[in-house]
């Protein structure tokens, strides 16, 4: 063989080596001051049973409506304190946190019997899910940004128990999950070893994440990003944010807007920079039965920045 052959291949050898063990000799050291999300619970929180997994949700009001509100990536049921009260007066309200979110039960992989709790389709399931725990027939499904995309998925895979939907600034077109051809390396021992160390980052970037989904960063006040940061002291969150990357995957929900036979809402702000603004005007072109409203000087969540004028269309929705 000749010798700069010879080198090559004892060049590549490393190569691979390093490729293969060299993840492994990142240490990932334990969460510090983690604590069961139980813990955590404010006054008005509630935990349920649904489908093998513990939810926490908040919950207000009686009679009909129904309205159920899923929360985006990063966001709790803490995005909607604003709301919860007014919206209460007008029927029943349900605030939960979706998997991998808020105070919601984090299983580790091995620890589910049923299907994966982090793909959007157990979302979905738990969506209704938690509906039938709570003796609701139907609701009105109103999901900000990710729990946007959850919320129509739901309503096109249980359209008999959506008599409505309400899409805030939702991740349709966007934010479909993590592409094809990155999965496979997602799945591999050396990124799963990883991924809880780089999902870790979100609290250092999250901040940076929140000013731009708010038009007046103003109201991002010490009391709101504490709000923000609460669930991130539950135990395994970021093992579970991790999994939750894992297990995204794009839906084509776009393919399957025509379906859609229930009567929609579809809420943005004219200065989202997450979803940008244009997506949810195509939207809302795009459903068979759907009215757009768009709140001026406002961001990516209209429910905390902007509550006044989110709940008069929201009001102005239900009482049709």
């Amino acid at each position: 063989m000749k010798p700069w052959l010879h080198r090559l291949l004892i060049g590549l050898g490393v190569l691979l080596l390093l490729l293969l063990v060299g993840p492994f000799l990142v240490p990932v050291p334990p969460l510090e001051g983690t604590v069961p999300p139980e813990q955590l619970a404010d006054p008005d929180s509630r935990f349920i049973e649904v489908n093998g997994l513990t939810v926490h949700h908040n919950m207000a009001g009686e009679g009909e409506p129904a309205v159920f509100l899923l929360h985006g990536f990063g966001a709790s049921t803490f995005s909607w304190q604003e709301v919860m009260g007014p919206l209460a007066e007008m029927g029943t309200v349900v605030a939960f946190d979706r998997p991998a979110f808020g105070l919601t039960e984090r299983p580790m992989p091995g620890e589910w019997e049923r299907p994966n709790p982090y793909t959007p389709e157990a979302q979905a399931d738990l969506t209704v899910g938690l509906m039938d725990a709570l003796g609701v027939e139907q609701a009105v499904l109103v999901g900000n940004s990710a729990g946007g995309t959850i919320a129509l998925l739901t309503a096109l895979t249980y359209p008999e128990r959506v008599v409505g939907l309400v899409l805030v600034d939702a991740a349709v077109y966007v934010g479909g999950g993590t592409p094809g051809f990155l999965r496979p390396l997602l799945n591999t021992p050396q990124m799963r070893h990883l991924g809880p160390l780089l999902v870790r980052r979100y609290r250092d970037w999250g901040m940076d994440f929140a000013h731009s989904a708010w038009h007046d960063t103003s109201g991002i006040t010490p009391e709101v990003w504490e709000g923000y940061l609460k669930p991130l002291k539950a135990q395994n969150w970021d093992r579970v944010l991790w999994e939750l990357t894992r297990a995204s995957h794009a839906l084509d929900l776009p393919e399957r807007l025509g379906e859609v036979a229930m009567p929609v809402l579809v809420v943005t702000g004219d200065d989202d920079r997450i979803v940008p603004t244009g997506q949810s005007v195509s939207l809302a072109e795009e459903l068979p039965q759907a009215d757009l409203v768009v709140i001026p000087n406002c961001g990516h969540v209209p429910q905390e920045e902007c509550p006044d004028p989110f709940l008069r269309a929201l009001e102005d929705f239900l009482s049709r």
